[in-house]
């Protein structure tokens, strides 16, 4: 891989780092400021509302999906990156003044949510810009390891997020955390945007892009009519993101509230579990991905499946009673290797899926939709099991949605050797035979 490629590979994963702080420092720091929003009651209340905004920014995904993908697929991956990021700054600095319920009552509830529908649109857009941008600026041969960085930047904003908290709980009162030191992530995300937007604005753009044909006509690229001429692997990218997202929210964003909520471990004990069972999972996934080059897409993805169906019950009933730091970590880390099958490499399954002029499209609009259905939704869905008092069902809830994507993965076709300049080497909605698009 030359120097040209790292170098686009790191600008992309770069800004995907700091779209995803900005994204997941909502969820980690929920905890300290979802009493500055809503009136006084219980702590699972207040979860819940929280919750509830964070599933709403899920619901604005489509949008963002529909509005940048567009923008990709005509106007370059790089002018829908750099328009991602812009947005996510605007939605951070939002965040870092909203008044609180005591100064401004549901008023800062709304600027709260304003802000998530803002960071909804730009993440939107950017999980499959990214995606895009990372697969295409790959050789082909590498595809799968390339584009495992964008979990790996995904995953690196958590981390810096989840060490932030670390830090302020160790320097920061209780007290002043929950009155205005959850601030300051918020600043600092906005600061990060500002710097990755001079980046961006400087990336190059990649070569599938740039020498593009005729795959779609001009005044068709990025439009639902010629994603509709391949609605086939539209709803595939639906149904194989189904599993994978639930799980993914699951053991990641969630995770820390579930450990200090339900199995009650301190919070500094949660959110040290999580950040040391993130730093692993980012560590895997170039190495999966990798694999993935070697013996296919396939393999992976059915191992995630057939892991997360059947081992999420007793993995999730083992971490509420795990009592202390090394169990829990134990457990995380077994559930995060499991879906490690998924993460590294579902970026560039989805995108050598669909041909150059509706790639980002075809990848951002369903793949948004799955999210808003299922990834978003996994949190609350997880409160309200557990507030109606039957909280094992979301562990059920979990391992049958990744059964939905197992059919999937077992049914779909390899797409480790599709060669991303001729994928639409047939007509519309017809799945090219293996010898059409296979690597000269």
């Amino acid at each position: 891989m030359g120097r040209e490629h790292w170098k686009k590979i790191w600008v992309g994963s770069a800004g995907n780092m700091v779209e995803w702080f900005d994204w997941f420092v909502y969820a980690s720091f929920a905890t300290y400021f979802a009493g500055a929003f809503f009136p006084d009651g219980d702590d699972t209340a207040k979860l819940m509302n929280t919750a509830g905004i964070f599933a709403v920014g899920f619901f604005m995904r489509p949008v963002g999906g529909w509005l940048l993908g567009r923008v990709g697929d005509r106007k370059g991956r790089k002018a829908a990156l750099t328009l991602t990021v812009s947005l996510m700054s605007a939605s951070a600095v939002l965040i870092a003044i909203a008044p609180t319920y005591g100064v401004a009552g549901y008023g800062g509830a709304a600027v709260l949510l304003i802000a998530r529908l803002l960071q909804g649109l730009s993440v939107g857009g950017e999980y499959a810009a990214s995606a895009t941008y990372l697969t295409e600026a790959s050789a082909p041969e590498r595809r799968g390891f390339a584009s495992s960085f964008q979990y790996v930047s995904m995953t690196a904003g958590q981390i810096v997020g989840l060490g932030l908290q670390i830090i302020l709980q160790r320097t920061m009162s209780a007290d002043a955390l929950h009155s205005w030191g959850w601030r300051i992530p918020f600043l600092i995300g906005a600061l990060g945007a500002a710097v990755v937007f001079y980046l961006r604005r400087n990336m190059l753009e990649t070569e599938v892009y740039e020498e593009s044909g005729e795959d779609t006509p001009a005044g068709e690229k990025g439009t639902i009519k010629a994603l509709w001429a391949h609605k086939r692997e539209a709803f595939l990218v639906m149904a194989l993101t189904m599993g994978g997202t639930v799980a993914y929210y699951t053991y990641t964003t969630y995770l820390t509230k579930y450990l200090s909520n339900s199995a009650g471990l301190p919070k500094q004990t949660a959110t040290l579990v999580s950040f040391c069972a993130l730093i692993v999972f980012a560590c895997l996934q170039p190495l999966a991905g990798k694999l993935s080059d070697r013996i296919g897409r396939r393999p992976l993805l059915i191992t995630f499946a057939v892991g997360s169906t059947f081992l999420t019950v007793p993995i999730m009933t083992m971490l509420k009673h795990a009592g202390s730091f090394w169990p829990a970590l134990g457990l995380s880390l077994l559930a995060l290797v499991v879906i490690t099958g998924y993460t590294s490499i579902n970026a560039c399954v989805k995108a050598e899926l669909f041909p150059t002029g509706v790639r980002a499209l075809g990848v951002a609009l369903p793949y948004a939709i799955a999210n808003a259905l299922f990834g978003g939704t996994a949190e609350y869905v997880a409160l309200w099991f557990k507030d109606a008092g039957m909280e094992s069902g979301f562990y059920w809830y979990v391992a049958g949605c990744a059964a939905v994507s197992l059919l999937v993965y077992v049914t779909m076709r390899e797409t480790r050797d599709i060669d991303l300049n001729r994928v639409s080497a047939t007509a519309p909605g017809v799945t090219p035979s293996p010898a059409a698009s296979r690597v000269p």
